[in-house]
């Protein structure tokens, strides 16, 4: 059979449905039916016994298919279930994977191959075809019926879902409008024009009308004057408006005469370019050439834990995770496991234990998927000498040449390049043995300060593979005239955070030459975080975060490496690299005024999954970087409107070191009576915004898009 037949065969099989078993452990294995809805975007599912209720998830939710034994449970089960039957979906964010297991390979090619195929499609839709999905994919939703149609009652529940309120009046002529057919029901394509004529933007057709010379369309001039005066674009805003125009106009009459209509208009400002993050700093554009020190790097801790620090369960999958989030810095803890084979897990507590070939195969075949740069993997080494010689050959013998082994003394720590550099104890030179003092970045050690320190013996295989050698920290003063540059120390936060009020000066001079890592505090057994911007002040580069625990910790992090191409690296300030003239945030005089003056939002979504909840939206905007330049400010709550609440109100910040800024955009709903619910943020370096009218596109707790939420703002730059 021809692709293009077998594609259609697979979807009419899994509009059929069919069942699949839904794989937990060895034990928990059960049937549930599956299957896809006429939509072909959604997916629907029931455990056998259940009969009619049927739960969904949507195919923009899956991130990747991975065909055969390619998680935890499903090589658990590899004895009882062939490879070819067995699959995982992974899905965005946080959220577990789906593995499951068909009756037969040709039922589990079914859902493989078609999945792939509805996800493809879904990644080459263009912007405006996405909104019409988004709106459709409701619609479906509340077409209980399933006719293909909805009348005015079910129209106004589904609005009130999609957190709309509207005035009942101006609603029903609007329905009237967009029921072509007369039909007194809307059908799908006829609700996408019902819920576009209702959420016609105000603001953006005032804006456009100020430009507009005809108030009816803009020419290419107006466009070029709108790019000039309020996005400041400067040279070659005339050519860049034709551009617009062809990318974002949907008439193709407007477009053949050089116009822009306002539906272009706000397409545009909906897209990526008139998003607030600055294009340009999307891909790589930093000097990717400098010594490993004079860069930050995305960095995790205990990263094979999914959840707390204590007993929650270690997987390699929490590794899978981090990696492909761009992180550059992962850790494995090793200790003695039965039969001779190394196990990692949180050492001293009841985490659960995973093999440490498992974590080494893993890293080597996700290291460089989102980044060309070097992985560093931190080792915390508790194993005997017979089990280190076992974890040496697994490093040799599966990440072979990835590994960067060559450690002839160069006066600078190399620059970044696609190697995996092990971090550990290492032996001064051939002939010495090494005295077992535990550096203080061995945190097992530190949770455990009543243990005596053991004598810790090193197998030679394992120290010449090590590249970042941990030494204890002695002082400032010692480090700088004994360092090698391969040598690193490890901080708790607590000790950064002490040597940073007592030694500021030292600690950022310390760094423009050495590698720091900071880990948090082993008070921290829930895995919560710790405010890195801290000791990204200080020039520390390996600033390490529990990745796995979403929070305003985890959005700052996201929102400094989402630059340079998502590499995990990103340049420090040259005020932090400079090895003569010393940084103090507080002495300098130039300052940078900035409004926003934010304007409104668009479809936010629900906190509570309940449908007569409609949010009380505020927006706070926070300043994260040097003492002198943090600073937050809110503006008023809106009654009763998530779908587009209109703020108009200005916040004003002054920044003095705006290298080091994070601006953090957090869209709450206000409670009186208790905490305000989180409903989406977005984090950027201050020096990544782009000025003039632009979309501040919303992110889930998770980190995850919640297209197409956004709020909308007008930015200015000042300076003095």
């Amino acid at each position: 059979t021809t692709s293009s037949e077998q594609g259609h065969q697979n979807l009419e099989a899994m509009k059929a449905g069919m069942f699949l078993r839904k794989v937990k452990s060895r034990t928990w294995k059960r049937q549930r039916h599956y299957k896809l809805q006429e939509d072909c975007k959604t997916i629907a599912y029931k455990s056998s016994w259940a009969i009619n209720s049927y739960s969904t998830f949507s195919i923009s939710d899956v991130e990747a298919v991975r065909a055969g034994h390619q998680s935890e449970a499903l090589l658990s089960v590899a004895d009882e279930f062939p490879a070819d039957r067995c699959f995982t979906l992974v899905f965005r964010g946080r959220r577990g994977n789906l593995d499951l297991v068909a009756e037969s390979t040709k039922e589990a090619q079914a859902w493989i191959q078609g999945i792939g195929a509805l996800m493809e499609n879904m990644e080459n839709m263009d912007e405006s075809t996405k909104l019409d999905q988004w709106i459709s994919d409701w619609f479906s939703k509340a077409d209980l019926n399933k006719d293909g149609r909805i009348n005015f009652k079910e129209a106004k529940k589904l609005l009130k879902m999609m957190n709309v309120d509207m005035n009942e009046e101006h609603a029903s002529s609007l329905f009237k409008m967009a029921d072509k057919s007369k039909s007194e029901t809307l059908e799908d394509q006829e609700f996408v024009e019902f819920y576009k004529m209702l959420t016609e933007r105000a603001e953006v057709l005032d804006l456009f009308q100020d430009y507009s010379s005809d108030g009816q369309s803009l020419s290419q001039c107006d466009l070029e004057e709108f790019l000039r005066e309020e996005q400041l674009e400067g040279e070659g805003s005339y050519e860049h408006a034709l551009q617009l125009i062809d990318r974002y106009e949907p008439s193709d009459t407007a477009r053949m005469n050089h116009m822009m209509s306002v539906d272009g208009f706000l397409m545009y400002l909906t897209s990526p370019e008139g998003s607030i993050f600055n294009p340009e700093r999307q891909d790589l554009f930093q000097d990717m050439s400098q010594p490993l020190a004079h860069y930050y790097i995305s960095s995790s801790h205990n990263t094979y834990l999914m959840e707390d620090q204590l007993k929650g369960p270690s997987s390699v999958e929490a590794y899978i995770q981090a990696l492909k989030r761009g992180c550059r810095c992962v850790e494995v803890d090793c200790w003695n496991g039965s039969n001779g084979e190394p196990v990692v897990y949180h050492g001293h507590t009841l985490t659960s234990k995973i093999l440490l070939k498992d974590v080494i195969t893993t890293i080597a075949n996700y290291a460089f998927k989102a980044s060309e740069y070097p992985l560093i993997v931190s080792i915390e080494n508790h194993c005997s000498i017979e089990q280190q010689e076992v974890m040496a050959r697994y490093f040799r013998d599966i990440l072979g040449d990835m590994l960067l082994t060559n450690t002839a003394d160069s006066s600078e720590l190399p620059s970044p390049e696609r190697k995996i550099l092990l971090k550990g104890k290492k032996f001064e030179n051939e002939s010495e043995n090494p005295t077992g003092e535990v550096s203080d970045e061995d945190e097992a050690a530190e949770m455990n300060k009543d243990s005596p320190k053991l004598q810790q013996n090193l197998c030679k295989e394992l120290s010449d593979l090590i590249f970042c050698k941990s030494v204890h920290f002695h002082s400032f003063e010692h480090s700088r005239t004994s360092a090698k540059p391969n040598e690193m120390s490890s901080f708790s936060e607590s000790k950064a955070r002490k040597y940073s009020k007592e030694a500021g000066s030292d600690f950022v001079l310390h760094n423009t030459r050495q590698l720091t890592r900071v880990y948090p505090s082993g008070m921290r057994t829930d895995s919560s975080n710790y405010c890195p911007v801290d000791m990204w002040n200080m020039g520390c580069q390996i600033v390490a975060l529990n990745f796995q625990t979403a929070g305003m910790e985890m959005d700052l992090n996201d929102g400094l490496f989402t630059q340079n191409g998502c590499s995990g690296y990103i340049l420090k300030p040259e005020i932090l690299c400079k090895r003569e003239r010393l940084f103090n945030p507080e002495k300098r005089d130039d300052y940078h005024p900035l409004l926003f003056y934010v304007i409104s939002g668009q479809q936010l979504p629900k906190v509570k999954q309940k449908a007569w909840f409609i949010v009380d939206p505020l927006v706070r905007v926070e300043i994260f970087g040097v003492p002198l330049d943090q600073a937050k400010q809110e503006t008023k709550h809106i009654d009763n409107n998530g779908f587009n609440p209109l703020w108009n109100e200005t916040l004003q910040f002054t920044i003095h070191t705006p290298e080091l800024a994070l601006v953090r955009f957090v869209v709450e709903d206000y409670d009186k009576a208790s905490r305000n619910d989180f409903i989406g943020q977005y984090t950027i370096p201050f020096t990544s915004i782009q000025p003039g009218y632009r979309h501040v596109h919303l992110l889930s707790k998770d980190g995850t898009s919640i297209h197409p939420s956004s709020i909308y703002v007008h930015i200015k730059i000042t300076e003095q």
